[in-house]
Order: structure tokens, then sequence, then C-alpha cells
């Protein structure tokens, strides 16, 4: 090919579909992109014309068409408005061969690194559609839907992957896809309309409301909501989201189609469109929409043709930089154009892997009316957002958040409160409920034929819970209802449930692991679990030592301590004043002991005479009648009521016995007990009155109950059967929908409200009442030892008080001998005054210790000194103190000086 001159033109090629609304807003935008670069005089004198081709719908003419525009026009680029991915690959193979850029509007199935070394000429003018699949998941996830059903147009080269893409990210947001309605090529139909019609009343046999429309021409979707209207699927508690293939066309269709999709969901490619650029192109484009497509109702410019402007824009900027000689060289022309790098009218133009680089922003509306209405957008990068604002160049948004929490949303049926998004019953379509009609236990469940009326009659704990309920959910939706018995077993009903039969179960369920994968579960109203229920046995062993049961250890221990420390302190404060309390120290200890002892049973019978001592006597006494009368009436209450225990101590006796055991065979109970517990001889039971028959011959050794059948079974025969062994824990009883039904939350939450205001313990008391001959019975009959956290303020009281009075009687005495010893020096003598706090302390005890509180006080003279054997050559100052015996060898009868019993001073007696 020779080189261009500044004359010359370079020719371009466009493949599009120039009958439908996309390929003739594609066509006009391109003649204007390529208008407003012809005319603009900062270029470099190179003109731009385009070679319209429509696209035949048949991918080997189209092939054919691509090779004509590169091979006799001599086109630089293809730009192509396919809507496949299978159609833009075999374009851009022609691309590849003859390294013509190729410029695609359609999202590839495979990642962009692997595009880009398969097919390095193709650019494409779009971002993953992963974005708008993470978009639908997070309106799906906010509104709390767990199943949706899936709607794509198919043909023969259509991108499948998106489905797999959109179930994985729905999973992961914990929604299940129950059904996907692939829907044939339009144009492939001779009678579109009853095609439609024929899948989409398919869907009244799927339980959930929430449609997404992932991809659609408006000729299909103009059919299927017409016949969604018809059978009823656009109606209250249905929720219609729209992809942006169906969302970015609104502002073109016509009337109808907006009516017949009222309240749906819609997700726009978002562009701004406030700018001068926008509004400048906008008003070329209505002009020219409106002269060469009069019959078309609306001439708003969409993201497609922003779009295909912006892809000629990119295709025209790389000519002016590249100069007339190199705009023959496609590599530098496919290079220049990935390297783009501008503000266009579809947002930030720029490249990585050969697609745009910066995420998309997508516009949440909401049809109404005749147009719709914008709640706010969503970014990968900021969430949920009512409003953007630009900041450094980049469009983020304000308050963003993961969860949709837009007001204002109009839902189909006109419906004030968001949709369940299920098929809700109706009274022409009741909830059909099963019912356990065949239990062990039948207050909790009972269905019985009544016989003048020949009608169903269901009765029971559950059954007034569940009518309960339903005057709660009343407050919000009406309920219709109608119970069905099924007389199989639970696991069996469970997959009713699963299957179809049934929406929902109303009895006792045991919420199970593996019954969570099938069924939806409420929030349990009884706790749940295994135990081994089996006969008692009197234990009279043990009588012997049967007097230390009523106190625990540390009680007797405490008890133990008190006692001794009373009568320290109360020996202590009456040896010295009270004769009783005399004599030597084995005969004082004995006393103190005798009177302490002898108080617990107030048969002391010796005087106290210091006020102290009586006040702590006093207090212990109040402790003695305490302890005595709690010990004395926990003693009579264990040797009188009957220990009651387990004739079988725990499942391993069980296991090396090979014993046979009950329990109900309908339920999971017997396939734990042989595959978890791994018990061999089982003995199914029907009925619970069958369970003490079986139990009192021998029958059976135990019988394994769920706890709520134990308790309702120990409250009828209270003291006859006891549990034993270990409990073995489950996820509670529960009523049970079907998966994914909004109705097990708003059960839910009723069930919450019935156990905060208290009716769920009135029903257990009406339905669960202690039999007249259990009332005030222990089953156990164990009688709880007496322990120290009872009587520890009494403890503290009796010590605190010994404690103070003998620390004032301490005081006391200090006091008496110092005006005892300052009378001495005052009026007869000045001994030395350098005496330790020991050697005043060793004074008090020996004060305290004499038997007689005087002796006499005499100064020793030399000679009586030497009769006595005192060494006169002591400090003449030193007095000595002696014992009347000893002074009466020293003074005659007549004297007049008083007489003390003890030695003071710093001499000590011999």
């Amino acid at each position: 090919m020779s080189l261009v001159t500044a004359n010359e033109t370079i020719e371009i090629g466009a493949i599009i579909d120039l009958n439908s609304r996309i390929g003739k807003e594609q066509k006009t935008a391109i003649n204007i992109a390529v208008e407003n670069y012809n005319h603009d005089r900062t270029n470099k004198k190179q003109l731009i014309t385009v070679h319209f081709r429509h696209t035949s719908k048949d991918t080997i003419q189209d092939f054919f068409t691509a090779e004509e525009l590169v091979e006799q026009n001599h086109v630089k680029m293809i730009v192509i408005g396919m809507q496949t991915w299978e159609e833009t690959a075999l374009i851009a193979d022609i691309g590849k061969r003859h390294q013509v850029p190729i410029i695609s509007f359609v999202t590839a199935s495979y990642t962009p690194e692997l595009v880009q070394l398969k097919w390095p000429f193709l650019v494409q003018m779009t971002t993953s559609s992963l974005d708008q699949i993470s978009c639908t998941s997070s309106i799906v996830s906010s509104y709390q839907w767990r199943k949706v059903i899936v709607i794509y147009e198919d043909d023969m080269y259509s991108d499948s992957s998106m489905l797999a893409v959109l179930t994985e990210t729905l999973k992961g947001h914990g929604v299940e896809v129950e059904h996907q309605l692939i829907l044939p090529q339009f144009s492939s139909l001779s009678d579109p309309r009853e095609v439609v019609r024929r899948e989409v009343v398919k869907l009244l046999q799927k339980q959930s409301r929430v449609f997404i429309v992932l991809r659609s021409s408006v000729s299909t979707a103009n059919h299927l909501f017409k016949e969604a209207k018809e059978i009823g699927l656009m109606g209250r508690d249905s929720a219609w989201i729209l992809a942006d293939s169906l969302a970015d066309l609104l502002d073109s269709v016509d009337t109808a189609f907006i009516s017949s999709i009222q309240g749906a969901l819609g997700i726009k490619n978002h562009y701004p469109e406030a700018t001068k650029s926008f509004r400048h192109f906008k008003g070329q484009f209505q002009k020219i929409f409106r002269s060469e497509y009069p019959m078309e109702d609306h001439s708003e410019p969409g993201i497609h043709a922003l779009k295909a402007y912006d892809s000629i824009t990119a295709f025209a900027k790389a000519v002016n930089s590249l100069g007339t000689k190199s705009s023959n060289d496609s590599v530098l022309m496919k290079n220049r154009i990935l390297s783009s790098n501008f503000t266009g009218l579809s947002g930030n133009i720029s490249f990585v892997n050969g697609v745009l680089s910066h995420p998309p922003t997508f516009r949440i509306v909401n049809v109404d009316g005749n147009r719709y209405n914008g709640l706010g957008f969503w970014s990968s990068m900021f969430g949920f957002s009512k409003v953007l604002v630009a900041e450094n160049g980049e469009i983020i948004g304000v308050n963003g958040s993961h969860i949709m929490k837009f007001s204002m949303v109009k839902w189909p049926g006109e419906l004030k409160r968001v949709p369940k998004g299920w098929a809700m019953p109706t009274d022409s379509k009741p909830l059909i409920i099963g019912v356990p009609g065949r239990t062990s236990f039948e207050k909790f469940v009972k269905v019985e034929t009544v016989a003048e009326t020949n009608e169903m009659k269901y009765t029971g704990f559950c059954i007034d819970l569940f009518k309960e309920v339903l005057k709660i959910l009343e407050k919000n939706y009406t309920l219709p209802y109608e119970f069905e018995p099924y007389n199989g077993s639970y696991p069996d009903l469970v997959q009713q449930v699963s299957n179809g039969k049934y929406d929902a179960i109303v009895g006792d369920i045991t919420i199970l692991a593996e019954r969570t994968k099938y069924v939806e579960f409420t929030q349990p109203f009884a706790e749940s679990g295994l135990t081994m229920v089996v006969p008692v046995k009197f234990d009279r062993s043990n009588k012997a030592w049967m007097f230390l049961k009523p106190f625990t250890g540390n009680m007797w221990i405490a008890t133990g301590a008190v006692l001794v420390y009373t009568m320290l302190v109360v020996w202590f404060m009456e040896h010295q004043s009270n004769p009783e309390f005399r004599g030597r120290w084995k005969d004082q200890l004995g006393t103190a002991m005798w009177f302490t002892f002898s108080s617990l049973f107030f048969a002391h019978r010796e005087n106290i005479k210091s006020n102290y001592t009586k006040t702590v006597v006093v207090v212990w006494l109040f402790l003695v009648f305490v302890l005595t009368s709690s010990y004395t009436a926990s003693l009579t209450s264990m040797l009188t009521v009957p220990r009651l225990e387990p004739s079988v101590k725990d499942i391993g006796w069980i296991k090396r016995t090979n014993a046979t055991v009950g329990c109900d065979g309908d339920s999971f109970v017997k396939d734990y007990l042989k595959q978890v517990l791994e018990l061999q001889n089982i003995k199914n039971i029907s009925n619970q009155d069958d369970y003490p028959k079986e139990l009192e011959s021998g029958n059976i050794k135990a019988a394994f109950l769920e706890i709520p059948y134990q308790k309702v079974f120990l409250r009828e025969h209270c003291n006859q059967y006891v549990v034993a062994g270990p409990n073995y824990r489950f996820g509670g009883l529960a009523f049970a929908f079907q998966k994914g039904s909004p109705l097990a939350h708003d059960v839910s939450e009723a069930i919450l409200i019935l156990t905060q205001d208290g009716t769920l313990n009135r029903l257990e008391e009406h339905w669960f009442a202690l039999s007249k001959n259990c009332d005030n019975v222990d089953p156990t009959g164990e009688t709880e030892s007496l322990t120290l956290g009872s009587f520890w303020g009494l403890y503290l009281v009796s010590g605190a008080t010994s404690t103070l009075c003998l620390l004032f009687y301490v005081y006391h005495l200090f006091r008496k001998s110092r005006q005892l010893t300052g009378a001495f020096r005052d009026n007869i003598v000045h001994p030395s005054t350098d005496q330790s706090f020991w050697t005043k302390t060793a004074g008090i005890i020996r004060y305290n210790k004499n038997d007689k509180p005087t002796v006499t006080l005499r100064r020793v003279t030399s000679a009586r000194a030497a009769g006595l054997g005192v060494d006169e050559r002591a400090d003449s100052r030193k007095w000595h103190l002696v014992s009347p015996s000893d002074a009466a060898q020293i003074f005659d009868g007549s004297s007049q000086h008083p007489q003390l019993a003890i030695e003071m001073g710093n001499s000590r007696s011999d």
C-alpha cells in the first residue's frame, strides 16, 4: 500500500445492525464523530471516510463482509457492532491476519491477557462483565432474596459463561439460582409469542419470584414481559432486575414496553450528562437522528452511541499523533489506539490488555410511570451510593455501602414493602403444610379424625405455637394455609418439603446439619439433644458417714476454725479474773474447750465475768443456733428422702452388655444410635405410654429420648426414671420451609417475639405441666450439702467480734499496767525508764498470768539482800518486786506498803 498524502482520506469500516435501535444510534454517532474530525482545523488534513455494512445475522456472511472491507476498500480500522463474542472473534481473526485494528463493543469470554495473545489487533471498548454481575448479586443480597430465576436469550453464538459466573457469584452471597430460562433467538422463531408464552408458564411451577433478565433483545423482552404480566408474574411480591442489555435502552423503548415492566429495577451504564461536550453532541445527535429515523419515538443518545463516538475519537487521535507518513503502519496505529488516555463522552478512555481499564459506574433505576427514576449508583470501587462527586478527576460515591439502602422504590403491584421474592400463598393456592401424623409424644402434635364430620383435627403444642405465629404475621400479610397429615417417618417428611410436595412442616422437627441442605429451618422453639432415660433404684449405701454430708468439707473446716479461735479468745479474757478458768495450763485449755464445745448444744455451765467475753459468746451462740438448725434440717432431709440412683450408669455398660434400648423408630434417633453411638440392639417404640411398660418389664434397659420428650416423660414419671449419661446436643426443634423461602425468616422473627413476651413459656406450662404426683418433687432425690457460701457472713461477724473484743481487752490491760507502773515511779522510786516494748509486753502477760494480783514492794537492804542471796554490789537504785512468800521473809506483818504480783525494774528475780 502507498503512503497517504496530506490530501488523501483514511478508510474505515463499520459492520453494524442498521435495523436495530443500537445500530441506528451507532451509525449516527460514528457519522457525527467523522464529521467533527473532518471539519476540525487542528488535524493533519487527513479525512476519514466510513464504509457501513449491515450485519446479516449470518456469521459466514459477516466474515466475508469484513474480508471485502480490508481487501477492496483498504480500511485501516473496522468497528463492529455484533452483540455476541463468537461473531466478534471471527472478525478479530481477519484483523489478526491482515493486521487491521478491530474495535468491538462486546466483552470477551476469556481473560484480557489471553485475548491479547490470541487476537492482538482486537480493541475492546468495554469493561469486564464481572462488574455488572457483581452489581446484580449485590442488589439481590441487599434485599435478602435467597432464590432467583435467570432469564437469558440464547443463540448459536451466545456467551453462556456469564450464566456460570452469575451462578457462582450469587452462590457466594448465599443465593441459589432455582431455574435458568433460556429463550431462543427472536429472529429464529416463526411464532415467538407462543414460544415465549410456553416457556414463561413453566415459571409458575417455581417458588422464586425474583427474575434477573441477564441478556435479551428488546423484541424478545417485549413478549416476555407481556406474557409474565398476563399470568401474574409481574404482581405483588415479585421483583425484576434488568441487566444493561435492556436497561441501557429504556430511553428509547415505547410506552407499551415501559408499562409492562412497572416496578422493575434496571442497571444502566452511567455517563456524565452535564458536560459541555455531551450537550453539544446530544444536540447534533438528536437533529440527525430525527431526520434519518423519523419513525423512532425517542431521539436521546444512549451508551452505545457514546461508545461508538469515543471509538472514532480514539482512532482520530491516533491518526493525528502518527502523521501522514505513519498512518499506514497498522501496528503503530493499533498501539497508539491502545495508548489512548482521554475523557470521552462515555467516561475515561484508557486501555489495559486491550480493554477499558477504568471500572464502570452503574446507575440503578426503577421503572415508574412513563419513564424511570434514578435510585443511586454502584461501582466496584465504592459500592452503592446515592450521590456521585468528582474528586481529583475521579468520580466517586458519597457514603458508599455494600448494601443497597435506596428508599422510595416502587415495586411491582404497587407493593409498599420489599417483595418477598417468593410465590406467596393465596386463597386459591394456600400454603400446603405437612404435619407429622405418627408421633410418639402427642402433646407436641396430635392428628385425629372427628367421627361426626370425618374431618382431621390438629392439636398440640406445635399447632398452638404456629397459630400464635400467624397472629403476628397477619399484621403484615395474610397467610392462607392447609394442614395435611403425613404418616411416614420424619426424615421422609423433610424430603417431601425438599421435593416440593409440601411448602412447610409444622411439628417437632429436629434441626440437623444434613437437613439444612434441603430445607430452611426457623428459629428453634425448643432445645434439642439426645438423653438416656433409665429406671431408678433406691441408694441405701454409705449411711455410716451420712452425718458428715449436711456440710461440705470447706464448711466443716471453717466451723472448726471459728470454734478454736473463739475458744482461745474466751480463755485469754477469762482466765485472769475467772477462777473457773484457772489452774494448770492443761486444765485451763480443757475448761475453755469444754465451754466452747458445750455451747454448741447450749449446755455450758461456766460463769462469764468479763463483758468482752459475754459479747463474744452472744455472737458465737447466734452462729451456733443458725448452724445447728441448718445442720438438723439438712441431715433430716437426707435421712428421710430416698436417694434415686440410675439403674444404668452410662452408655458404656449398654455397649459392654449389648443390652436392648428403645427409641422412636420414625425419627432420626435410631440411625444416630447405630451409626454414631454404635448400639446394636434397638427396639422401636411408637408411643410414649409404651416406654414405662418396656422398661418395667426389662425388655429394654434404657430409652433414648430427645430433651423435649424426656422432659415431658419425667414430668409424668417424676420418681421412677432419671437421666443417665451425657447429653448429645442437636440444633433444636423448629418448623421447616422450602429452601430459600422468606417465610422462614418471618416465622423466626415471630418465634423470637413470642419468646420475649412470655407466650412460649405459657404454652409450655399449658401443655407440659407437672403431674399432680410430681409437685415439689425433685426427680433426682438428691439433697445438696450446705456450702460455705451461704454462711460466710456469719463466720465473718463472729470472727470480727471476737477479734475486736480481744483488742479492746488487751488495750485495757495495757492502760492498767501503765497506770500501776506510774504509781511506783511517782510515789516510791525513780528507776531506769529504758524498758523496751517487749519488756513491757512481757510484764503485761505476766500480770495477766499471775493467780494473785498483788505482792509486797520493799527496798532490799544489804542484810536482807544477803539473806536472800541478792548481790549487794548491784546498783543500789534497783528495786525488786518479789512474791508474797518472799516478801514475808523481808518485812514484818505491820508493813503498810501495797502488795503487787509482778516484778518490775531492770533486775530479775532469782
